[in-house]
């Protein structure tokens, strides 16, 4: 499914969505999957062949065709997935399902303070929040069809974007990921974006935000996030940010159950996060090999987000609008010296023993590919900055899994676990961009693609 446009019209495009192919349906009794490989991430072995045996949406036996074949009963449905290679659904640790930012205009652009991403952000609050969430709903379906069956959703979703479409997905409303929503993105003043008309600027940011002024706001924030039913409390950490407020969004977020998702690149925003006792540290560029080691002993996961690795945001940009040389030279510079940094990033992530994850952070409108596209590139480019590629699998299904504190349903093709499996012709952890090619998907049990021929029988 390629992008589109959505109608005027709310109802008509719901009802689509609600009798399409991908519409929720009770999964058959009992499926049984062949292939001719299926990975484990944890172990990094591969059984060849393998059968998996699914009664509703809980997997109950893995192991040989010949030994588990026999346990299906004569009507359970067969796939037969031929030499593909099996793995968990894909985790995406860091999404934003309703942002696709178009870049702006070179001139226009320069203008603004964080002039690519902000005017774009300013359009998404603004919209009105139906239209906002039928674009998160299209962009959830292309996460799912390319494999990712479940995401976190980190903030940008307005009041309840993300907390509705999560609902309504559950209850097969419409198709996509399972989401753990965070609700609003909890900020200081002055983050995002600036310099708005007085007279509406609250009004603005609250659509978008809750802004934390205090250890009492902080705690109130994360009260309002709670009364949304919101899955993780996500806080944007800057030098603004005091540790007693982060540390009452940590404390308050606990004492409610929710873990709470810190986004910190710079230094001394890491350090908050750490002495905070924060449950993730979002992207953690300049995280220092002491700090690793601090999260490591603290059980702190990194959530690596590659999403400008190599350029990614001048290649788009290229194909919407015309780039001066000066702005060409300048990103190609400022791109040769943010991948020597993430590629250093990665190699000491893995010397610490740090606990890790993936998150593609895509919030960028990529012509030409769906939003699951787009996202499975960025876990690719994990691989390209050095990452073993098993260390990248782990990093998008039983690592991520753990941090999402969803081990014990998801992340793995085990007994016990829900039905959430991938296709992909070869063996990914030959090559990783065999990810960028999956064939099957199953969530739940329910097949939502299959791309090879299916057997009528067991």
């Amino acid at each position: 499914m390629k992008r589109g446009l959505f109608g005027p019209s709310v109802a008509p495009f719901l009802a689509l969505l609600a009798t399409g192919p991908l519409a929720a349906q009770s999964p058959p009794a009992t499926t049984l999957v062949t292939a001719g490989r299926l990975l484990d991430p944890r172990s990094g072995n591969l059984l060849s062949p393998a059968a998996v045996l699914i009664r509703g949406d809980t997997i109950t036996e893995v192991g040989p065709p010949t030994r588990v074949r026999p346990h299906a009963p004569d009507d359970a449905r067969s796939i037969d997935l031929g030499g593909a290679t099996l793995l968990p659904g894909l985790i995406d640790g860091h999404a934003h399902l309703f942002l696709d930012i178009v870049r702006p205009p070179e001139a226009e652009a320069q203008r603004h303070a964080n002039g690519n991403f902000a005017p774009g952000l300013l359009l998404a609050i603004i919209e009105s929040p139906s239209a906002r969430v039928l674009m998160g709903a299209q962009l959830a379906r292309e996460d799912l069809e390319s494999g990712i069956t479940t995401v976190r959703n980190l903030g940008h979703s307005g009041i309840d974007g993300d907390t509705a479409l999560r609902d309504a997905i559950a209850a097969g409303r419409v198709p996509g990921p399972r989401i753990l929503a965070s609700g609003r993105k909890l900020i200081t003043r002055g983050d995002y974006v600036q310099n708005l008309n007085p007279q509406l600027a609250d009004s603005i940011l609250e659509q978008e935000f809750l802004i934390i002024d205090g250890t009492d706001s902080a705690r109130q924030a994360v009260r309002q996030n709670a009364f949304q039913n919101v899955d993780v409390i996500k806080v944007a950490a800057d030098d603004n940010l005091t540790l007693p407020e982060l540390t009452s969004v940590v404390e308050e977020g606990h004492r409610e159950h929710i873990k709470v998702a810190v986004h910190a690149a710079g230094k001394t925003s890491i350090q908050t996060a750490i002495d905070a006792g924060a449950d993730s540290i979002e992207h953690g560029n300049e995280a220092t090999d002491a700090q690793l080691k601090q999260m490591r002993d603290k059980g702190i996961f990194i959530d690596l987000t590659p999403t400008s690795y190599d350029g990614f945001l001048r290649k788009i940009s290229e194909q919407i609008v015309v780039l001066s040389a000066a702005s060409r030279e300048a990103s190609a510079a400022s791109a040769a010296r943010g991948k020597q940094q993430f590629d250093q990033l990665v190699e000491r992530v893995l010397k610490s023993g740090v606990k890790f994850a993936a998150g593609s952070d895509m919030c960028w409108f990529d012509p030409g590919k769906t939003r699951g596209e787009a996202s499975i590139e960025i876990f690719v480019n994990l691989g390209r900055a050095g990452m073993p590629a098993l260390d990248v699998v782990r990093a998008i299904t039983i690592n991520a899994a753990e941090m999402l504190g969803r081990q014990d349903r998801i992340g793995s093709v085990e007994p016990g676990k829900i039905a959430d499996l991938v296709a992909v012709p070869g063996d990914p952890t030959r090559d990783l961009t065999e990810l960028e090619h999956v064939r099957f998907v199953m969530k739940d049990g329910r097949v939502i693609r299959n791309d090879s021929q299916e057997k009528p029988g067991p």
